[in-house]
């Protein structure tokens, strides 16, 4: 039987050649596990990281509209949070934050009035989902390799933050908080909001077993304390409460006041008076509460949301009866 020929260099050393279908696989198993490399312009904003492991930061169009003063009923949270940040970029200890609480209060707001607030003097955010946090390393990374003299400092925002019994990506995001050697940062803070308290679910079987004997850990009281070791990792954890309606009432004046702005100067004195009134009709007041029973419950979105149905209808009110005018 004759020999195969085994390609040679002019070395006379053998080469060996995969066949390319098998090249073809194995790029593609590479294209699918590995992330392309993350670069960070300082200059951008907001990044929002999309594409899951091989994804990239996408650099987002913030609109800077709202302000901190725009955010009511939240005093107290407003200002432990405004005054971790600016601590943070002056470049003094700060904490990572956990928000949690009812939802709609406006935790998710106070990111975005943040970055409106303070993005002149270096704050920057980049958005990262709960099922991405496995690149948290590699944009820690990313940050770390900017210039030296660069005083731009990062927030890593992660919204609506939960995780199930069986999600194990919580373990990076651990990490990051407190516990690998560098997770002392002093150019990146993680800031997350929840509407759950512990962010792990605690449960009630865990505890009914321990106190029966029906389980087969040595040391049952450590999976009770792992639940709760992720929040924990966060310094400063604030709260936010269902607001009272006095309160709810305040921001639907605050927030049709804000669209009162919008409206042209040929709108009827009328509605443009309802708007610009600091003492709401009881009609609108009315209006406003039935708006939030019919949601279940007082809070900073849905005064918004009632605010801007009702800016929206007496627009196309008065468009409407100028259109008649028009005709007759």
């Amino acid at each position: 039987m004759s020999q195969p020929i085994i390609p040679t260099t002019p070395s006379n050393q053998p080469t060996y050649a995969l066949p390319q279908p098998l090249l073809d696989l194995l790029s593609q198993y590479l294209q699918e596990q590995v992330t392309p490399t993350i670069e960070i312009d300082p200059c951008q904003l907001a990044y929002r990281w999309v594409g899951g492991r091989t994804g990239n930061l996408e650099p987002l169009s913030v609109n800077l509209f709202l302000s901190l003063d725009d955010l009511h009923g939240i005093d107290t949270q407003k200002s432990k949070l405004v005054q971790n940040t600016r601590q943070f970029l002056k470049g003094y200890p700060a904490n990572h934050v956990l928000m949690t609480g009812t939802r709609g209060a406006g935790k998710s707001s106070l990111i975005r009035a943040l970055l409106q607030a303070h993005h002149s003097e270096g704050l920057r955010i980049i958005e990262v989902a709960r099922d991405d946090l496995q690149i948290l390393d590699k944009i820690r990374a990313a940050i770390n390799a900017l210039p030296a003299d660069c005083n731009c400092r990062y927030i890593v925002y992660c919204d609506d933050l939960a995780f199930d019994g069986q999600d194990e990506s919580y373990r990076t995001l651990k990490s990051v908080l407190d516990g690998s050697l560098d997770s002392e940062q002093d150019k990146l803070l993680v800031y997350a909001t929840s509407n759950r308290r512990r962010l792990l679910p605690q449960m009630m079987k865990d505890n009914v077993n321990i106190y029966n004997g029906q389980t087969d850990e040595v040391n049952p009281y450590e999976a009770i304390d792992e639940t709760v070791s992720l929040s924990d990792r966060f310094g400063l954890s604030l709260t936010f409460h269902p607001m009272d309606q006095q309160t709810y009432l305040h921001i639907v004046q605050h927030y049709l006041n804000l669209e009162q702005q919008k409206i042209s100067a040929d709108m009827d004195s009328d509605a443009k008076n309802v708007l610009e009134s600091q003492t709401m009709p009881d009609k609108i007041k009315k209006d406003a509460l039935r708006w939030a029973s019919e949601r279940g419950g007082r809070s900073g979105r849905v005064a918004y949301q009632f605010s801007r149905y009702w800016s929206g209808k007496t627009q196309l009110a008065f468009a409407d009866s100028q259109l008649v005018n028009n005709k007759l």
